[in-house]
């Protein structure tokens, strides 16, 4: 373990935790994909799915992109591929006649419903191994560096870095 987190450490950030938090969350993603993939579905177009479900409406390509977080190509590329398996569809904007509005079809909302299940299940097997408590402590503290983060607090605060 010693090893692995020196190779990381070494190719990484200039601290051990980040490397650790970025490490791990990378591995739940992959993870996650991994069941979702088994039917059919990806943590990408679920967030896809997920925003369009919760949006209360139909939405513009920019607005479903700056909801999910990608660049516009790369939600154009998903809502193409969900659009081609029937589960999203464009319809003309009642306003603008150069846009488009992305609404979820049925399947994709029945979709859309199977995949937060498969979600739901692959997440509770990976943080299984916490106790509630754990899990209290771990979302505070990860709630600390978030505020650090957004406050731009700086400075040399002599945080242990080694681990």
């Amino acid at each position: 373990m010693a090893a692995e987190a020196a190779a990381r450490q070494r190719f990484g950030s200039s601290d051990v935790l980040i490397d650790e938090l970025f490490d791990t969350t990378q591995r739940v993603r992959t993870f996650v994909d991994g069941r979702l993939r088994e039917h059919g579905a990806s943590v990408a177009r679920l967030r896809t799915l997920r925003v369009l479900a919760l949006a209360g409406g139909p939405l513009r390509m920019r607005d479903l992109a700056e909801h999910v977080g990608n660049a516009p190509r790369t939600t154009t590329t998903i809502v193409d591929s969900l659009e081609r398996d029937g589960l999203v569809e464009r319809v003309r904007h009642p306003t603008d006649r150069r846009a488009f509005l992305l609404t979820l079809t049925p399947e994709g909302e029945r979709r859309h419903r199977e995949a937060e299940e498969l979600d739901r299940a692959a997440l509770a097997t990976a943080t299984g191994a916490l106790s509630g408590a754990e899990r209290e402590q771990l979302r505070a503290l990860l709630g600390r560096i978030r505020t650090a983060v957004a406050d731009g607090s700086s400075g040399s605060g002599g945080g242990d870095t080694d681990g």
